[in-house]
């Protein structure tokens, strides 16, 4: 199957090593980091969310209305709309953009960031709400008529859109988590499961989770798996370690700084904190057991932020980084996330010299599965023939 990649739509170049240069949403910035991704083989990209941010809806539309190919995965919080609303928004981008559009559904794993916006639900309610909210705006987007809904967080009546997304029957559905709880609501909703990149043995067992929770739900499919990570490439690998650890050092300065202080609790003094989410939590842990795994897993990085959100490098050479990503489709995962630290640069040496590298190799692996599958159609078939010879 062919495997998907995925970046980031970032609006400014600001990143977790480099202090923003420009506005919060600087125009050209933004194009020229999309048109960068779209030029160097990548498929998708993230626009994502954060309180206080710029509206990623918006945004994404610029970008849908500049290019042609690049498609678009559109963060959402259920907390800051209406289903309803939300549903008629998604679907003017998709037809904006001529189908290209996915949803990424954020629950939201962390109560001072949820209450930022007026969001005082605990994180279980929060889960509850998101299954709902899904499936509202997944029958806004089927339904031609009109329909009412009483559920535990949303009531209406008579709903019916005039608007409608291009992809039939709808834009497929993102979601992520770590937690039971998410695994419970992406297993019965999601179309793709985003989880961090986290050692092999870890993710297996992630993929594992999702598929029961999609059969528990009573699925006769499965969703898709999506694995992000945050890749440090150099001509070398002596090369690669030292600008890994550049960045971790260039991390910790600024952290010492205050430059994060905005993910921290209000009255956080001492600037240290415990996560909440699941994932997060997940990768300290895996941080604590260990800096190295498996081809090129380097956890540093997530330590020095405190997990938070993708953080989990691999370090090496392309043909290096490569080989860990194919590690990881060989696991059952279909679209690869990556996302560097000098947010254009990176996107550009990622999508020059390591994409290829990948595509090629799925593309050798897809045809020896193809032939094994017909060696063995061709076996049976004989075996078929000699059977029925010996009956006659």
């Amino acid at each position: 199957m062919p495997v998907e990649f995925l970046g980031i739509a970032a609006t400014n170049n600001g990143s977790e090593t480099d202090t923003r240069s420009g506005a919060a949403f600087d125009r050209e910035y933004t194009l020229r980091l999309a048109r960068a991704h779209e030029d160097n083989g990548w498929d998708r990209v993230l626009f994502a969310y954060a309180a206080g941010a710029p509206d990623p809806a918006p945004a994404a539309a610029y970008i849908a209305s500049k290019l042609d190919k690049l498609q678009i995965l559109l963060a959402h919080r259920p907390n800051v709309s209406y289903p309803t609303f939300a549903a008629k928004t998604f679907a003017t981008l998709d037809q904006l953009s001529d189908g290209r559009l996915t949803v990424h559904f954020i629950t939201g794993g962390n109560d001072h960031e949820q209450q930022r916006e007026g969001d005082f639900l605990t994180k279980d309610q929060r889960y509850d709400r998101t299954r709902e909210y899904i499936r509202i705006v997944k029958q806004a987007w089927t339904s031609r008529e009109a329909f009412d809904h009483e559920g535990e967080y949303y009531r209406f009546k008579d709903f019916v859109a005039d608007v409608f997304p291009v992809q039939a029957p709808r834009p497929n559905v993102s979601f992520g988590g770590s937690s039971a709880a998410a695994y419970a609501a992406g297993g019965a909703e999601a179309d793709i499961y985003a989880l961090w990149g986290e050692p092999l043995a870890q993710t297996a067992e992630q993929i594992e989770t999702v598929k029961a929770a999609a059969l528990a739900a009573g699925r006769t499919d499965v969703p898709k798996i999506q694995v992000a990570f945050r890749p440090i490439i150099a001509p070398t690998e002596e090369l690669a370690w030292e600008k890994a650890h550049r960045t971790v050092a260039v991390i910790n300065e600024r952290k010492k700084a205050g430059a994060f202080a905005r993910r921290l609790p209000l009255g956080d003094a001492g600037r240290t904190w415990q996560p909440e989410n699941a994932g997060s939590q997940r990768l300290i842990a895996i941080a604590e057991a260990g800096e190295r795994y498996d081809r090129a897993l380097w956890t540093p990085t997530a330590a020095a932020t405190g997990g938070s959100g993708n953080s989990n490098a691999l370090v090496g050479t392309p043909e290096t980084v490569a080989q860990a990503l194919l590690d990881y489709y060989d696991l059952g995962v279909d679209i690869l996330s990556a996302r560097g630290y000098a947010l254009l640069d990176d996107a550009i040496d990622f999508g020059r010299y390591v994409i290829p590298i990948v595509r090629e190799e799925v593309a050798k692996r897809d045809a020896q599965k193809a032939a094994a599958e017909a060696a063995r159609q061709e076996r049976a078939e004989r075996d078929r023939h000699q059977l029925i010879a010996v009956q006659a």
